[in-house]
């Protein structure tokens, strides 16, 4: 089965420092904030050249599109916030104190994995 990637991007406020929020993700995962159904593992990163270059993401990397869509709806119909488990929306309460704009705002693109053939 193909696996679905959403890579958020994060924007942090001018006023946080690196620390602080590597300890808020750091402290999410110890809480289990991270442990959804379906989501085989994620990535934190930091931007070390390009456009993005300082800036932060997140990579979540889900076992399929049935697992994706069961968390957050399908594209043409999303689930509201308040839909959204439990667990992301304390996430979610987390990160917009360190977020320019509402986590429900920010830049994302979900991939779905392609293993290459010709597409008819």
């Amino acid at each position: 089965m193909a696996k679905v990637i959403s890579v958020h991007e994060y924007v942090l406020k001018p006023t946080v420092d690196d620390r602080s929020f590597m300890k808020a993700i750091r402290e999410a995962e110890m809480s289990g904030l991270f442990q959804l159904p379906g989501l085989l593992g994620y990535h934190m990163v930091k931007g070390i050249k390009g456009s993005r270059r300082g800036c932060y993401a997140a990579i979540w990397v889900y076992e399929d599109r049935q697992s994706w869509e069961s968390l957050w709806g399908s594209p043409e119909h999303p689930k509201d916030v308040n839909d959204y488990p439990k667990k992301w929306q304390t996430w979610e309460e987390i990160l917009s104190e360190y977020l320019l704009d509402d986590p429900d705002k920010i830049q994302f693109t979900v991939y779905e994995e392609w293993a290459g053939g010709l597409i008819d």
